[in-house]
Formats: C-alpha cells, structure tokens, sequence
C-alpha cells in the first residue's frame, strides 16, 4: 500500500492544489478557462503523440488490452440502458449518470501510470486512451441522441466536434508516426516531449480547480448509481477479465487504474452543452474524484 500511495500521492496533492487555487481564485477567474484550452488542445495531444510515436508498442498486448477496457465498458453501458427504466430518471439525468459511469479522468489516468510503472506504464496508458477515448465519445453522444435531450440542430456540430478532437487526432497522428517509422525525426522529439511534460501536472491542477464542493450536496438515486458503477463493478469487470485473460502485472494494473478512475471533469460542458444535467455532472465529478483518492489505492492494492 506504501508503494501505491508513494506514487498516487503526489497526483492527489496536486488536485487538491488545483482546488486550493480555484478557491482562492488565483491568478484569475478567466485563467483557468484558457489553461485547460490549452492543456487539451496542445500540451496533452503533445505527450500521445510523443509517447504513441516512439513508443515500442509491441511490448503492449493491445488486443487483450482492448477487450478487457472495452468490453467492460460496453456491458456496463448496456447494463444502465438496460436499467434504465428501472433507475427512473429523466432524460438529462440519465445522461449525466451515463457519462459519471462511463468517462474517465485521462489526466489522472496517465500520471497515475506513469508514477507506478514509468515510461512502460505511460506507454500502456497511451495506448489505453488511443482504445478508449473514441468509444466513450461516441457512446456518450449516442446517450444524448438515444435519450432525446440532442436537438437535431445540435447532432451534426456534435459530430464534427467528435471528429476534431484533438485527443483522437492526437492518437491516430502517434500511430502513424510510429507504424510508418517516421517516428519524431531531428529536434521534434525533443520539442514535443517537452511540450508533453507539461501536460500531466498542470492536468492534475485543472481537475483541482474543476471541483465544485457545494455540488455535493446532492445524494440522489443518480448520484448512488453511477458512483456504484464508476468505482465499484466497473474495476471489478476490468480486473476480473484481466486476470482470466493473464494481461501482464503493468498492463493489468494501468487497466484497473483507468476502470476505477474518477469521471472527467469535461462531462459537465458536454452536460451543458447537450441537454444533460449539469449539476449532477458537477456532483459526480467532485464526488468521484474525493473518493477515488481513497478507492484507487485499494483496488491497486488489491490487484498486488
């Protein structure tokens, strides 16, 4: 346990600093915004492509990887829709629950990978965010569109946004590079690992400063339910198919890391953006992400 809170430590002090700066509202309010622009759309993109290009992916069991990541995620997405009516909720709320169930913090997710098992363990959580992240997009829009709270005039900026994430663009451009051979030639590789290197501790501030404590307040059918599926079977589907598909010891912890890993806070804009409803997304992000300091240790504990 001593080894796992050495290297999960850090990453929660620097999310509750995040929050001790959101709070104090320093340097600004209107800074925050542009940092996490930033963070999304050039410095994190930066450390995929850096990590995807160079990386020796073939040490990665991807097929394994993937169906343990996604086949988790599709049974539990199936299992709420199927619940669905059972859970009771409106339209916006379910949506919220869907994508508090679903997504995943990437920032926390990759340093957290990179602290327990350095540069193989960032490799595998790459590659990890190259399977997930253009799933999980497609799923949660789905939800909206499925859920009716989408208006039509919305599905199509939708879908372009979905195309123009710079996270999806990020992985396939890491692929490339790296299968064509081209890799990062001359100063390039220098220039955007440097750029990556940045991504991950001013990430773990952003999701600090995102963290609405009043929202916690609310304890609601919504909240119970897609806590229990966050935290609770989503690790234990994912570690289960690990162990009975025999992913190596990194490979296995970085899966159940990202199963167990907090929501992420940019499921409150879609929420916003799409019809759901942005103060339980607000809930469940700061819920999720307090507990997960006390959750994700003992299931990587548990895991060995």
């Amino acid at each position: 346990m001593e080894s796992v809170m050495g290297a999960l430590g850090p990453l929660f002090l620097l999310i509750l600093l995040g929050y001790l700066l959101g709070w104090l509202r320093h340097p600004g309010s209107d800074f925050w915004p542009q940092l996490e622009r930033l963070i999304y759309f050039l410095l994190f993109p930066a450390m995929l492509v850096s990590t995807l290009a160079t990386a020796d992916v073939a040490q990665v069991p991807v097929g394994r990887l993937a169906l343990v990541l996604l086949g988790a995620m599709l049974a539990l997405g199936t299992l709420l829709w199927a619940l669905r009516r059972w859970l009771a909720l409106e339209a916006a709320a379910f949506t919220s629950v869907f994508q508090g169930a679903l997504r995943f913090n990437t920032y926390v997710g990759v340093a957290g990978a990179a602290a327990l098992h350095g540069a193989h363990g960032a490799t595998v959580a790459a590659v990890a965010v190259a399977l997930l992240v253009p799933v999980v997009n497609v799923l949660c829009v789905a939800s909206f569109i499925a859920a009716g709270t989408l208006g039509p005039s919305s599905l199509g900026q939708s879908l372009a946004a979905l195309l123009r994430n710079p996270l999806i663009l990020a992985c396939l451009l890491g692929i490339a590079l790296n299968l064509s051979g081209i890799g990062l030639p001359g100063w390039s590789e220098a220039t955007v690992e440097l750029l990556g290197r940045a991504a991950l501790p001013l990430g773990l501030v952003a999701v600090g400063v995102a963290l609405r404590p009043r929202a916690l307040m609310r304890l609601d059918r919504g909240v119970w339910s897609a806590n229990l599926v966050k935290l609770v079977l989503m690790p234990t589907l994912v570690l289960a198919l690990a162990l009975a598909l025999g992913l190596d010891a990194v490979s296995r912890d970085v899966a159940l890391l990202f199963a167990a890993l907090p929501t992420a806070t940019s499921a409150y804009i879609l929420a916003r953006q799409l019809g759901g409803d942005a103060e339980l997304m607000a809930a469940l992000i700061t819920g999720q992400t307090l507990l997960a300091m006390a959750t994700l240790p003992l299931w990587l504990q548990l895991a060995g």
